[in-house]
């Protein structure tokens, strides 16, 4: 008896693991890639206050989506990621989990992500459509495109403008200001990604914008993290940001700098540390966005 509980157990515990692995829930970056230009953008449409119960749904909308657009991914590229080396150990790769549990499993965050946005007004649940094409539409573009990554981009933004419905009604043009800043920040840092498997998509035939730039990838990186940093900066003056989010800038900046030398090399681990080192970035912005408004 014991020894049934304990296999039992076992096994649940080995079902969660690929669960985990499968959403990323191992590796939440890409939580905070998506969160803290949302919390930007929250942060802006309430002046630092945001409505408790409009930031408790987006925090875990922003855990949900991210999950289900995981799932989404490994289930398009399921048979690309088992010919690159970072990826072939994922679970629908591997063969851990088959297809049908994982489109069950997406259509469980699905029906939890309705749920969350049901709460909110009719504006942000018209936006939250357009969010769920992109999410959806984004792992397929890869066959057809060659900038994959401005589609991720879309995506990963859109909370800008639905944050912005959900706090005030309304999407003002400083919601699309930030919404151009994020999704030029994501073409950033997943270019870096990409970066890490350009010789394998080339042999498995997928498109990205590591690809498209060739030797050109780090000047092009450095002219978009160039624009984004004077994008950040012209944001202090429609907004009339203060000295503490002008503060926040130099170290924008430095972080721009160190993920340079991170990639001067076009080391595959190297470029990998790049992308993961953007999620200070974000919370650089919000540190700088939310100590204005604190002592404004």
């Amino acid at each position: 008896m014991e020894r049934n509980a304990s296999g039992i157990g076992r096994a649940l515990l080995r079902q969660l693991d690929i669960y985990m692995r499968l959403t990323r829930l191992n590796r939440p970056v890409g939580i905070w890639l998506l969160a803290w230009p949302m919390l930007w953008g929250l942060w802006v449409a309430s002046e630092g206050r945001p409505d408790q119960q409009v930031l408790i749904v987006f925090m875990l909308g922003a855990l949900v989506t991210r999950s289900a657009g995981c799932v989404i991914n490994d289930i398009a590229d399921r048979d690309f990621d088992g010919q690159v080396r970072r990826t072939r150990d994922r679970p629908i790769a591997s063969g851990e989990l088959g297809v049908v549990e994982a489109i069950a499993l997406f259509i469980a965050l699905g029906f939890i992500a309705i749920g969350l946005v049901a709460t909110q007004n009719t504006l942000t649940q018209l936006l939250a459509v357009g969010g769920a094409a992109l999410m959806i539409g984004y792992p397929f573009m890869k066959r057809f495109v060659s900038v994959p990554q401005l589609i991720l981009g879309l995506a990963f933004a859109w909370a800008i403008p639905m944050g912005f419905a959900a706090q005030t009604g309304e999407i003002p043009i400083v919601a699309w200001h930030l919404f151009g800043i994020t999704a030029v920040w994501a073409i950033i840092y997943d270019t870096m990604y990409a970066m890490c498997d350009r010789e394998d998509d080339l042999v498995a035939g997928v498109k990205s914008t590591a690809i498209l730039f060739g030797d050109a990838d780090r000047f092009v990186i450095g002219a978009l993290q160039f624009t984004m940093l004077l994008a950040l900066f012209l944001l202090s003056g429609r907004l009339e940001l203060g000295p503490w989010y002008l503060a926040s800038l130099p170290g924008v900046a430095a972080f721009m700098g160190y993920q340079q030398y991170l990639i001067r090399d076009r080391d595959p681990d190297a470029c990998f540390q790049a992308f993961l080192n953007n999620q200070w970035i974000g919370l650089t912005v919000f540190v700088g966005l939310a100590l204005h408004y604190l002592y404004a």
